[in-house]
C-alpha cells in the first residue's frame, strides 16, 4: 500500500504533499532533516493522508493535489483531513 500525505510547517505555515509506502518512516525522514527540501522548516506534522494500492496511482494524486495547493480545493482537503482527526480522538 502506499501512501499521499500531506504535511505542515506550523513554525513556517508551509505544506509539503508527497508520498510514500512507509509514511512514520517518512515523516521521521523529514524531521530529521534527511529531505532537502524540508529540512530547513522542521518541525513536520501529519495533517493529511490517503491509503493506495499501486505507487502509480498515489503518485498521480500526489500530482493532482500540488495542482490545486493553496487553492480552494486544497482548503477543503485539509478540513476534510481536520474533521476525520476530531472523529478519531472523540472515539477514544
Amino acid at each position: 500500500m502506499f501512501f499521499v500525505y500531506i504535511l505542515y510547517s506550523q513554525k513556517f505555515s508551509r505544506y509539503y504533499v508527497g508520498n510514500s509506502e512507509n509514511i512514520e518512516t517518512r515523516l521521521k525522514q523529514h524531521n530529521i532533516g534527511k529531505t532537502k527540501s524540508t529540512k530547513n522548516f522542521r518541525p513536520w506534522v501529519l495533517v493529511h493522508q490517503e491509503l493506495f494500492e499501486t505507487r502509480i496511482e498515489a503518485r498521480k494524486r500526489e500530482i493532482q493535489i500540488k495542482s490545486y495547493k493553496g487553492g480552494r480545493a486544497f482548503r477543503e482537503l485539509l478540513k476534510k483531513g481536520a474533521d476525520t482527526e476530531a472523529v478519531k480522538r472523540d472515539r477514544l
